[in-house]
C-alpha cells in the first residue's frame, strides 16, 4: 500500500511512540492514500509542508478496517469518543458515550493498522451533533460522505512501523493547499446545512432511540 503523511518536515523514518494520544485513534502515525489530502494536512497559514510518501507492507500485519462489515459508524464513533475530547454538555451526551463504550467498543490495541474515517473539524462537529440528538443515524452517515472525507490509515504498533519504507517527499505550498483545506471545510459545512439528503425523514433513528431500545451492533437498522 502506498500512503502519505502530511507534515511541516520530511520524515524519513517515523518513530513509534511519538505524537499526541488525543487523535482519532489515539497514539499513532496518521496517513492517507490520497496525496492531495496529505498536502492539506501538511500546511498551515503561511507555513509550507511536505507530503511524505511511504510504502507499507501489509502482508503480516493485523488490519482493523472500520469501513467494512461487521463494523458500523457507531464502532468508529466509539473509538473517537475514547480518544478525542467531547464536552458532556447534556445528560444525553453522557449517556450516549457510556452506552456506545459499553456496546460498541473494539479492543483495537491488538491490531497493527487501523483504517477508517478521519474526523477533521467539521466532521468532528457532525459526530457531536449526533451524540447531542440533533441529527439522526442516517444523517450522520450522509454527513460523513460529504466533501470527499476520505479515509485515514493509522499505524499503531511497532510491527507496523517496522513495515514502512520511505519513498520520497513532495513539497506542499501553503498559499495553494491551505486555501484548499479551508475550502473543503467550508463546502462540507455548507452541504451539511443545505443538502436535501440531510433533511429529516419520518423513520430517522436517533441516539435516544438506540439507547432506549438497547440496540446491539448486529441490529439491521445500524448496518
Amino acid at each position: 500500500m502506498k500512503i502519505y503523511h502530511g507534515s511541516i518536515s520530511i520524515i524519513r523514518k517515523p518513530i513509534y511512540g511519538y505524537g499526541s494520544p488525543y487523535n482519532d485513534y489515539g497514539l499513532g502515525f496518521y496517513c492517507t492514500e490520497e496525496k492531495e489530502l496529505a498536502k492539506e494536512w501538511a500546511v498551515d497559514y503561511e507555513l509550507d509542508g511536505y507530503a511524505n510518501c511511504y510504502e507499507l507492507d501489509l502482508s503480516n500485519l493485523k488490519v482493523l478496517n472500520l469501513n467494512e462489515k461487521p463494523y458500523s459508524i457507531l464502532h468508529w464513533l466509539t473509538i473517537l469518543i475514547q480518544n478525542r475530547q467531547f464536552k458532556d454538555k447534556s445528560f444525553l451526551v453522557r449517556d450516549a458515550k457510556e452506552y456506545l463504550i459499553k456496546k460498541f467498543s473494539i479492543n483495537y490495541s491488538n491490531y497493527d493498522v487501523i483504517i477508517g474515517y478521519r474526523a477533521d473539524d467539521s466532521y468532528f462537529s457532525f459526530a457531536r451533533d449526533f451524540l447531542q440528538g440533533s441529527i439522526s443515524y442516517r444523517q450522520l452517515s450522509v454527513a460523513l460522505k460529504i466533501g470527499n472525507l476520505g479515509k485515514q490509515v493509522v499505524l499503531i504498533s511497532q510491527k507496523a512501523f517496522d513495515n514502512i519504507r520511505f519513498i520520497e517527499a513532495e513539497k506542499a505550498f501553503s498559499d495553494e493547499w491551505y486555501l484548499k483545506k479551508n475550502n473543503r471545510e467550508k463546502e462540507a459545512r455548507k452541504e451539511y446545512f443545505e443538502s436535501t439528503k440531510m433533511q429529516r425523514q419520518k423513520d430517522d433513528l436517533y441516539i435516544s432511540q438506540i439507547i432506549n431500545e438497547d440496540m446491539e451492533a448486529n441490529d439491521e437498522r445500524l448496518q
